[in-house]
This record gives structure tokens, C-alpha cells and sequence, in this order.
């Protein structure tokens, strides 16, 4: 909490204590607005998970017709182009998103993987881990670190420029020159294509 906010927290409690409440009130809002917070951003890691399989389904649905039906960038252009008209508030439907989907869903063709692990982070991220990381083995080995260690994308994307893996080693190899830095994941979950306003 940001000391104004802690200010304004401070005194709003005082203002609540000088109106004469019954006892226990200021225990009972403070309880509720805890219970608030933490709703918010299990909606809104949920939110971002629906998402994050939605976009892999997409994904598969292009690279499927891409092989059967031999279709091309221009369809997937044009795919774009009218998914925008049908969803007009929507971001994320741009034509180079749909091609993220498209080497999402390539990169990842196991459902079981797509749910347990890349679909607990925001899209951004798992965009930074198909951008820098060719095998899977270290997408997965990332995927989970910052899930465990709440990293931005700006941090995910930190490590892996830095090599934060043994240089040739195995995922199970840290170089013990590089720190984690921890950083909260439950923003970044509402910073993509869905924008969740629960206040």
C-alpha cells in the first residue's frame, strides 16, 4: 500500500470510529475489503487462464487449416480483420497475435501442458518464452519459475536474456550468479486482452 493510500486508509478508519459504529464494525470492513482484494484477483488470474486457452484453441484451429487446407497469412489476415468487426472491444485479435496463437498452439500441442502450466500466466509472458526460447523443455522450465516466483514479463524476459540457466545445462541447473526477483503476477494477469474492472 502507497503511504496515501495508507493516509487516506488511516483516515477513513478514524472517520468510521468518530461516527460511532457498533463495535467490531471497523474489524468486519476490514475483513470484507481483504476478501474483496483477493477475489479480485483470483476473477481476474481466472479471467487471463480462460483467455490464455482461448487463444490456444485459436491457435490450434489455424494450424490445423493451415495443414489440411493449406490457408495462408492472407487468410489469416483476413481472419483478423473480420474477428475485429464481430468483436469490436476486443484487443488481442490483431493479425500478429493470431499468428502468436497459431506458434502457441504449435509449440504446445499438449492440452495437459497448455492447462497446468502456460495458461497460469499472462499471454505477454508466454509471447516472451516463444520470442527467446526454442525448446520446450526450457519454455516449460521458465513457465514454471515465473509462476513460482511471480516474475513480470519484463523479469521473465531478464532471465532468459541472462541465461539464467546453465549455459548447456538442464533446467534443474540454476547459475548461481543470478537472483530471482519476485514480482507480483496477479496485476499482470488483468493487464491483457481482458481487462477486468471489479471495483
Amino acid at each position: 500500500m502507497t503511504p496515501r493510500k495508507r493516509d487516506s486508509q488511516q483516515q477513513q478508519d478514524g472517520d468510521i470510529e468518530a461516527a460511532g459504529l457498533p463495535d467490531g464494525y471497523l474489524d468486519l470492513l476490514q475483513r470484507l475489503k481483504a476478501e474483496i482484494r483477493a477475489t479480485q484477483v483470483r476473477a481476474a488470474l481466472a479471467a487471463n487462464r480462460e483467455v490464455v486457452l482461448l487463444y490456444w484453441r485459436i491457435g490450434q484451429e489455424i494450424l490445423h487449416r493451415q495443414q489440411a487446407d493449406g490457408w495462408g497469412s492472407k487468410v489469416v489476415d483476413r481472419l483478423a480483420a473480420d474477428l475485429r468487426v464481430a468483436f469490436p472491444g476486443m484487443t488481442g485479435l490483431s493479425p500478429r497475435n493470431l499468428k502468436y496463437m497459431r506458434t502457441f498452439a504449435a509449440a504446445y500441442p499438449d492440452p495437459e501442458i497448455v492447462q497446468r502450466v502456460v495458461a497460469q500466466l499472462p499471454w505477454r509472458h508466454n509471447i516472451a518464452l516463444l520470442d527467446k526460447l526454442k525448446s520446450s523443455q526450457d519454455r516449460s522450465w521458465y513457465a514454471q519459475k515465473a509462476m513460482a516466483h511471480g516474475w513480470s514479463r519484463d523479469v521473465l524476459a531478464h532471465h532468459i536474456d541472462s541465461g539464467l540457466l546453465a549455459p548447456g545445462g538442464r533446467p534443474d541447473q540454476l547459475r548461481p550468479d543470478v537472483a530471482s526477483s519476485p514480482v507480483r503476477l496477479g496485476k499482470a494477469g488483468s493487464q491483457g486482452p481482458l481487462r477486468l474492472r471489479l471495483r
